[in-house]
């Protein structure tokens, strides 16, 4: 992505710790109110897992004058293209209009290409107006997938009816499944139907078992980083294990978000769920979907959201029963070669 007129004199490297203050003002600056405890989250999670994050800074006579925050998916949502998530982009109000963000968002785009990477996603909200105008400028179209939503309440589950009887599991190979829901609450549940409990680091080689039934595919590399940073950071996970008669029975991974895409309110993020083919329709999937409302609301959590295949009728099905809906947020994706990026 060639210089735009006016950031001939931008410089562009890796965000370091001593930019953090800057990028925190800017922040403010930007929205109105601080988001120290997020910056200082991404912040951590870049210096534990580098591998996994990109952070550049953008700076003119050397004060920080933009960043862009994002991290590399490897198998969220159910993906099996590797891509970008696009978390935050920030320019400073009196630079903004000269091209640093683009700047931010070529270089990003630089760097997915050296990695192997064609594709960088994101989201926002419709009325974020100014940032939508952003990202159209910047090549993005309106992704395939749904964004769906929920507000947390600890008894969600509990005031649902039965769904209709000719809801069937997923197919089998789907990336997906989930367990019946019931009209049940959640202490019956989690008693009489699986033992849901956090998750534990010996924990992996069963979840990865359910995850390989379910897709027939081997993702213990992409599992293995969701539970480490599970154990690493108990503050932004909250994925939780199920067992049935003393095996692995299903899992969801999942993770408060406290300033992605310019958030203000605490959200959860559902990367996967999934239930082993032995246990479908035996209410598992319902169970973790449970417990997790009730952990989420005793953290103070107003909402949890997802991201499905728009095709994935099923899962919708499961979701929409559990009080999920379309979310005024929408994707974003950015396809990139090295033919279309200068």
């Amino acid at each position: 992505m060639a210089a735009k007129r006016g950031t001939e004199n931008i410089d562009l490297r890796f965000l370091a710790s001593g930019d953090f203050d800057d990028a925190v003002a800017i922040d403010a600056a930007i929205l109105g109110h601080r988001r120290r405890a997020y910056f200082e989250g991404r912040l951590k999670a870049a210096l534990k897992a580098p591998a996994d994050h990109v952070q550049f800074a953008a700076t003119r006579g050397g004060r920080l004058v933009g960043y862009v925050l994002a991290r590399r998916m490897l198998g969220e949502f159910g993906r099996t293209e590797p891509a970008v998530r696009l978390e935050t982009i920030g320019v400073r109000p009196g630079e903004q209009g000269r091209g640093v963000g683009m700047r931010l968002l070529g270089e990003l785009e630089g760097w997915a290409l050296r990695h192997d990477i064609r594709q960088i996603r994101t989201s926002a909200d419709w009325r974020s107006h100014g940032l939508l105008g952003f990202l159209e400028r910047a090549g993005f179209e309106l992704g395939r997938d749904h964004i769906i939503d929920c507000e947390v309440h600890p008894d969600r589950l509990a005031e649902l009816e039965a769904p209709d009887p000719g809801i069937q599991p997923a197919r089998a190979g789907a990336e997906l499944d989930y367990g019946a829901l019931v009209p049940n609450d959640f202490e019956t549940l989690a008693r009489d139907r699986a033992d849901v409990r956090a998750l534990a680091p010996d924990d992996l080689a069963g979840i990865a078992s359910v995850d390989r039934a379910i897709t027939g595919r081997n993702r213990e590399d992409y599992l293995s980083r969701l539970v480490g940073e599970a154990m690493g950071d108990s503050a932004i996970r909250v994925s939780l294990v199920a067992r049935r008669d003393g095996a692995p029975a299903g899992f969801v991974m999942a993770k408060t978000d406290f300033g992605d895409f310019g958030r203000t309110e605490p959200t959860a993020v559902i990367d996967t769920i999934g239930v082993h083919p032995q246990f479908a329709g035996a209410g598992i999937g319902t169970a973790l979907l449970s417990q997790l409302f009730v952990n989420l609301h005793a953290l103070h959590v107003q909402r949890v959201e997802t991201v499905v295949a728009r095709d994935n009728f099923e899962l919708l099905g499961f979701f929409h029963k559990a009080g999920f809906s379309p979310s005024s947020r929408l994707a974003f994706v950015k396809r990139i070669s090295k033919e279309t990026h200068h």
